[in-house]
């Protein structure tokens, strides 16, 4: 970035002071842990169990895949614009001339300030993550790789938005975009926390995949609205939704929202399945590795809680409309969660009582 685009880049943002200030200074350590709960608030939660490079690891990995996100979702880009900006995202590891063209390219990128903020000072992001032990980047930099082919794959596949037609491609999206996350935290996992064997590691990774594609379902099912109507992509299968008498085009039709609500019954159904062996995938997770299941007891948390709401509700099949569990709850499963997850029992029976009713504390 030039000088004078870099001050008019600021000039447009109204970022947080801690965002601008690492901006302005280029410190990569302070942007990365102060742009994450701009983009993130459960995963800023979540990263903050995690010590030393592990934690480093996981935050530099996130804000990564973040940014690749950001260029799928951008709608008003052509997909020959996203798939050049994947190939220089990928080689931009290695050559600066190809971060040069990605953050060149990511200059007309149009939307929420955070995640423009975190992609048009991608380098920073790898200044921070070449930090890390070689090792740990080997692992990071092999599943992100692999997310993005994914994802260059489907914005090709689809030029005028990503519009899934089955079942089958609807998992294989979600592997690309959700396993991927999966299987890189489960090998970091193995190779930062001497709690978990190779015996173990073999175990968890039968349920990585689970794991993360549980999560990336319940937020797809939250927020269909949201990815129509911003985004331009719509990943409810077809297939599922002309069974029940509708289409892609029809998906948020007043007239048919109870057809439209039946078709997302699969779904609802894969999800909870995934959410279930997410629940193993955590109680498999040594006790020892104490930080590890800190990091995931939160964001399974409120994927349940929010998959139970959602069941009740139409409002992700309305214009504007989403799913969204209350703040208070939220702060309960914090707080409840932090305090029984070291039992296998008290994961067991928070979970039950999350998917029956709202958990709320009584805060004062």
């Amino acid at each position: 970035m030039t000088g004078t685009t870099f001050r008019s880049y600021l000039d447009r943002m109204t970022l947080v002071p801690a965002i601008r200030d690492a901006i302005e200074r280029r410190d990569a350590s302070r942007f990365c842990h102060a742009v994450l709960p701009a983009v993130s608030r459960t995963f800023a939660i979540s990263i903050k169990a995690l010590p030393g490079a592990l934690g480093q690891a996981v935050l530099d990995a996130y804000l990564l895949c973040r940014i690749a996100d950001t260029v799928e979702d951008a709608p008003a880009m052509s997909p020959e614009v996203k798939a050049a900006l994947f190939d220089d995202f990928v080689a931009a590891f290695d050559a600066p001339d190809a971060l040069a063209r990605f953050l060149a390219g990511v200059q007309s990128l149009r939307g929420d300030e955070a995640h423009l903020a975190l992609t048009l000072n991608s380098d920073l992001v790898l200044t921070h993550f070449a930090q890390l032990p070689s090792a740990t980047q080997s692992i990071v930099r092999k599943w992100v790789t692999e997310m993005v082919v994914g994802m260059r794959k489907f914005v090709l596949l689809y030029p005028h938005g990503i519009r899934i037609q089955s079942i089958e491609e609807y998992k294989e999206y979600c592997y690309y975009v959700a396993g991927t996350v999966g299987y890189m935290l489960t090998d970091l996992w193995h190779q930062h926390s001497s709690s978990i064997s190779a015996r173990r590691y073999a175990i968890l990774r039968e349920r990585c995949r689970a794991f993360a594609e549980a999560l990336q379902t319940v937020n797809i099912l939250k927020d269909v609205a949201v990815d129509v109507e911003k985004e331009n992509s719509i990943y409810v299968p077809e297939e599922l939704l002309r069974a029940h008498g509708s289409t892609h085009s029809r998906i948020l039709a007043p007239e048919l929202i109870a057809k439209n609500r039946e078709a997302l019954s699969q779904l609802i159904q894969l999800a909870w399945h995934d959410l279930e062996e997410a629940r193993n995938y955590l109680l498999l997770i040594p006790r020892r590795a104490v930080s590890i299941r800190l990091f995931c007891i939160l964001p399974l948390l409120l994927a349940y809680a929010t998959l139970r709401d959602l069941v009740q509700s139409t409002a992700m099949l309305r214009p504007g409309g989403t799913v969204k569990i209350s703040r208070r709850e939220v702060k309960s499963l914090l707080m409840t969660g932090a305090m029984l997850v070291m039992s296998n029992a008290g994961v067991r029976w928070l979970v039950a009582r999350v998917r029956r009713r709202a958990f709320e504390l009584g805060f004062a």
